[in-house]
């Protein structure tokens, strides 16, 4: 008995400790990994994107610009939201073809979220913002009335605003249970994703620019409660911190950030969660200088599976995060994936290009 007990043991030992039932992971390899143009009918900066499923895209951008395609981007329609031509659409969380939500950035009332039911032939202005000091940076949506945004702090408060109706009313959520900000304490409105949801009320956002700790504020219940953790990632300077965040599960996410004021240098730029926020840690060898402005969790794939987007190019990892590989260098601020093969990306003069692997 005790020699076939050690038998066993070798076995297990050599075939990496896997058991009858518990097969070795698949390795996760993209042939060719590249990005192909596609024509997005506009030529105003990409900000925002929101992959609804392999077909319907929306994005948004600069000059009031919205774009969306519900072919997988053989053909783009690009549109300007009335009235908003001067407005930044930092944000867009897609419901289907016809129903997505913008979200604006800016000091003051130039902070807004519209809605359109329609596909874009109308817009309906839900929410200003009436806080002369505030600066809305990203949102995001459980589930298609229940919604939350977020603004740079003001006087030592993060302005938190939540919908449970399809965004008929914003609320703002009662600062007195959010944790208080730094002084300069704020967030980045690079791509949409420095605040993100999972369903169940799970709800994660990201800041910098303190001077003190680049932090990482969570809810497990809508918004009732919070709670706060520190990460190792830059926040020295306003310019520095978390831009981007992005989560597999409850509890596997990584933060991503860096400073975009310093393209030309190679900075700590990502972390990584194991227990849903509460701690971080580096990872190494992440290529692209300057800042990450956007991330993508890659669905579908049989490893942890993400892609990184930044003014100095983009990246993937099939590990989680732990290490990269470059796919271009040119200049993106947004991406999302809705399959294994199945993304795009966004940036300057209208680029849109969507994922090739062949």
């Amino acid at each position: 008995m005790l020699m076939r007990c050690l038998l066993l043991l070798l076995v297990l030992i050599m075939t990496g400790c896997t058991t009858p039932n518990e097969a070795p992971q698949e390795a996760a390899t993209w042939p060719n990994p590249r990005w192909v143009a596609q024509e997005s009918g506009t030529d105003a900066l990409i900000i925002g994107m929101h992959a609804v499923d392999e077909n319907v895209v929306w994005a948004s951008g600069q000059q009031g610009t919205f774009v969306r395609t519900t072919d997988g981007g053989e053909t783009w329609d690009a549109g300007v939201v009335p009235d908003a031509d001067a407005l930044e659409f930092r944000d867009v969380h897609g419901i289907d073809a016809s129903t997505a939500y913008l979200l604006s950035a800016g000091t003051g009332e130039a902070s807004r979220i519209y809605k359109t039911t329609d596909a874009g032939d109308t817009w309906a202005l839900q929410y200003v913002n009436d806080e002369p000091e505030g600066f809305f940076d990203c949102m995001s949506f459980w589930d298609a009335e229940r919604g939350i945004a977020m603004s740079d702090a003001v006087d030592g408060e993060f302005i938190l605003i939540a919908t449970e109706d399809g965004g008929t009313t914003w609320t703002r959520i009662n600062p007195a249970i959010v944790p208080d900000a730094f002084p300069g304490e704020g967030s980045f409105a690079s791509s949409g994703t420095c605040l993100i949801t999972k369903p169940g009320g799970h709800v994660w956002f990201g800041t910098g620019a303190s001077g003190v700790e680049t932090r990482i504020i969570s809810s497990a219940d809508y918004g009732q409660t919070w709670q706060v953790s520190g990460t190792p990632l830059p926040s020295d300077t306003p310019s520095s911190g978390t831009y981007s965040l992005a989560f597999w599960d409850l509890d596997h996410g990584l933060a991503l950030g860096g400073d975009y004021a310093r393209p030309d240098t190679l900075l700590p730029s990502v972390a990584y969660t194991e227990d849903s926020g509460k701690t971080w840690q580096l990872t190494d060898s992440f290529p692209l200088k300057g800042s990450v402005f956007g991330s993508s969790i890659v669905p579908g794939m049989p490893t942890p599976t993400v892609v990184a987007v930044a003014p100095t190019g983009s990246a993937y990892s099939y590990d989680g995060g732990h290490t990269w590989a470059t796919l271009d260098t040119l200049n993106y601020w947004t991406v999302a994936f809705a399959g294994d093969d199945i993304g795009w990306a966004g940036g300057p003069s209208g680029r849109i290009v969507r994922f090739a692997a062949e």
